[in-house]
């Protein structure tokens, strides 16, 4: 009896000392995850661009910064003449400017941060720097995606129904068109955002890509991605298909009442006209398409890279040159607010 009261003790203190041992390594697990947590966010990407793959990376950097350059004297001209000229206040012109706006927001948030890290030889971005860029980008991208689709609605009805031009594009469908590009890019860009940047990323911090975006960054993300990589599909077709057909659609419409006008010069000149803007579109629409929609099988980061350069870098710098500055009346328009200026200027003085 005495040797069982004896083992029943020892029984106890064993199963004490299990329990102890048990919640002491969970709070060990606890606070390991806790550390791991607060590492992951003090802690840095190394961001490896098209400039560091290149074989001629200086004359790359010398064209991306020439791009840039014509991007930001391009949009901020045309943006002031739009601003500046009463003549320019009507949906079509409204609606450039906002494509040069975010044209200009775009390449900014990636052009002067690829430059400068090739030139400090640094290439290193925040985990919030990370996440600001990828939310700025894309709400940028898809309020563009959208834009360039109400645009292409814009001269369907100013060429195809003239006559109702001023009904159907009124200022407030017009503000209306521009508000619901914002906001809804911005929403469905903070929820991708946020959804990405608490993947837990184990397998390396180097994102070879030319800045941060989803899918290069799934590839560094634990477990698991396949669920959210359909979301992504989804919500790519959503915003890149949909207006794609909305943009084919009305051009489709414009071309056939373009070939029954009875002037060839207008035809001429708006078929011209018309296939500038498909071809800014086509590389607009095709690169993003490349990117969110189709498998990561089917292409490589290097590729992934160089698509890269033409929707965040030589679309913006293209845009005005096509849609805009070959307009007579925009040229006008900037002259004469650029006379003005120098006018104030010389009276100044």
């Amino acid at each position: 009896m005495h040797i069982d009261l004896e083992q029943s003790k020892a029984t106890v203190h064993t199963i004490r000392k299990a329990s102890t041992n048990n919640t002491f390594g969970s709070r060990q697990l606890k606070n390991h995850s806790m550390e791991l947590q607060n590492s992951t966010l003090g802690s840095s990407f190394i961001l490896v661009g098209i400039l560091n793959d290149s074989g001629f990376p200086e004359l790359l950097c010398a064209t991306v910064t020439v791009l840039y350059m014509l991007a930001l004297t391009s949009n901020g001209l045309l943006l002031l003449a739009i601003t500046m000229e009463a003549r320019l206040h009507v949906p079509l012109y409204l609606l450039l400017g906002q494509l040069s706006l975010m044209d200009l927001l775009f390449t900014s948030v990636v052009t002067p941060k690829v430059l400068a890290d090739f030139l400090r030889r640094e290439n290193t971005i925040s985990f919030g720097g990370c996440a600001l860029q990828m939310f700025l980008a894309l709400t940028m991208g898809s309020a563009e995606d959208l834009l360039l689709a109400f645009m292409a609605y814009d001269r369907f009805v100013a060429i195809c129904h003239p006559l109702k031009y001023m009904t159907l594009m009124s200022p407030r469908v017009c503000w209306l068109m521009v508000a619901t590009s914002w906001i809804l890019a911005s929403l469905v860009a903070l929820g991708h955002t946020m959804y990405t940047m608490h993947l837990p990323f184990c397998m390396s911090w180097e994102i070879r890509h030319l800045l941060c975006e989803i899918p290069p960054l799934l590839k560094l993300a634990c477990g698991d991605t396949s669920r959210y990589e359909l979301i992504i599909y989804v919500t790519g077709v959503t915003f890149l298909l949909l207006p794609i057909s909305a943009i084919v659609a009305s051009y489709t419409l414009i071309l056939f009442t373009v070939l029954r006008m009875p002037s060839n010069e207008g035809r001429k000149k708006a078929l011209v006209t018309c296939s500038s803007h498909l071809t800014v579109v086509g590389m607009f629409y095709g690169a993003a398409t490349f990117m969110y929609v189709l498998p990561s099988s089917f292409h490589s980061p290097k590729q992934d890279n160089i698509i890269s350069i033409f929707y965040t870098i030589v679309t913006p710098a293209l845009n005005p040159l096509i849609y805009s500055l070959r307009n007579k009346e925009v040229m006008g328009a900037l002259r004469r607010v650029l006379g003005k200026y120098r006018l104030l200027v010389h009276s100044t003085l």
